[in-house]
């Protein structure tokens, strides 16, 4: 929400170049949010910047250090509240004080509880004029995993899968390569790198054998991989556990985890108590949130993925579909129990562009639609 005073053409203008430079920290920055920042002065922009890595500057320091002596004066045009806190780096709102601001323009207000309406305040409280809620939803897309961590303690959960037009994902024998082409699967790495964490079942490991890491594309803070495993029947000699980043486990209290698993030291082992899907979903969540997870990669088989939506757990899909048929004794793309159209699932499509021969539609559930239904969840 804006404090009630007008924006002008130009706010927007510097605004949204601000966004785009928030964008230039997408793969990079996790744990931390995306955040762009622009110091203008008149029609010139005299400083810069985004926040590249998590324990370097910020934003605003990079836009300060730019301008110099410019930012005196200067309007700052900032995607997400400035901080007031010491964490690994010195507040920044006290570095925008020192420089001489005179104005500054904010898009979101931090939900993060260390700041939370406290930047601005203490900007508000050294004479400087402070707008906010400009261009906000644009904050929301560019950081919906950290704000969803900070809001709700859970990761933002995006599902990603690739289907023929039928809805298959795979033979009957669990053959699923490659659906798609290869304009999608790179479009996938993508996704991969923007997000804190990879998530599969134990069945997509021991089919697939998959390494579950970004490739072709540089600069990206590695995922985090995660497997549910309630069983621990993942062999250590998977694929896997060849790449040398960390790998969480999650088995179901009472499962005694391989010994291999104990002695590997990427490895950690978690466990859950039991729930839909093998353990309680809702219990991971919190604990990848705790790990400061932001946007959580689903890359799973029909019955995780089924169990996410069944609890509510899906935030976002992002279906593949290639122009094949693949038959009736193929797999789904959900395991769902839905009986009766009353109970089907609606979501809204939010994009939809071709990829070479196939359709990558975007489509977000809509819950509150759903929960209006006799449905199963």
């Amino acid at each position: 929400m804006s404090d009630g005073e007008a924006f002008s053409a130009a706010d927007y203008r510097w605004m949204a170049k601000a966004h785009q430079q928030a964008a230039e920290g997408l793969i990079s920055t996790n744990p931390n949010p995306r955040v762009g920042c622009l110091l203008v002065k008149g029609e010139r922009v005299v400083g810069s910047g985004h926040h590249i890595r998590a324990g370097g500057p910020h934003a605003e320091i990079h836009a300060l250090n730019q301008a110099g002596s410019e930012a005196a004066g200067a309007t700052a045009y900032v995607t997400l509240e400035p901080c007031s806190h010491h964490g690994k780096t010195p507040p920044c709102c006290e570095a925008l004080i020192r420089a001489g601001v005179k104005r500054v323009v904010v898009a979101l207000q931090d939900p993060n509880p260390a700041v939370a309406g406290k930047g601005i305040q203490r900007l508000r409280a050294a004479g400087i004029e402070v707008q906010s809620g400009l261009l906000a939803d644009e904050c929301e897309q560019m950081n919906p995993g950290f704000l969803s961590r900070m809001r709700k303690n859970r990761p933002y959960i995006r599902i990603k899968m690739a289907a023929s037009l039928d809805g298959r994902t795979a033979m009957a024998s669990g053959e699923s390569q490659w659906i798609t082409g290869p304009q999608s699967r790179n479009d996938v790495q993508q996704l991969r790198a923007r997000s804190s964490a990879i998530l599969t079942g134990a069945g997509t490991i021991v089919v697939d054998n998959p390494s579950l890491n970004v490739r072709g594309i540089n600069g990206v803070v590695p995922p985090l991989r995660v497997v549910l495993d309630t069983k621990g029947r993942v062999p250590a000699s998977s694929r896997l556990f060849t790449i040398k980043t960390p790998i969480v486990m999650v088995i179901a209290e009472g499962c005694e985890p391989p010994e291999a698993w104990l002695d590997h030291p990427q490895i950690r082992v978690i466990s859950l108590r039991p729930g839909v899907g093998g353990v309680d979903l809702g219990q991971l969540m919190e604990k990848l949130a705790e790990m400061e997870v932001n946007e959580l990669h689903v890359e799973a088989g029909a019955t995780l993925c089924g169990a996410l939506v069944r609890e509510q757990l899906m935030d976002e899909l992002v279906l593949y579909t290639a122009p094949v048929l693949m038959g009736s004794e193929a797999r789904p793309l959900f395991q769902l129990p839905l009986a009766s159209m009353s109970q089907k699932m609606r979501l809204q499509i939010v994009d939809l562009r071709k990829l070479g021969e196939d359709i990558r539609i975007t489509a977000r559930p809509l819950w509150e639609e759903n929960l209006k239904m006799d449905g199963c969840c």
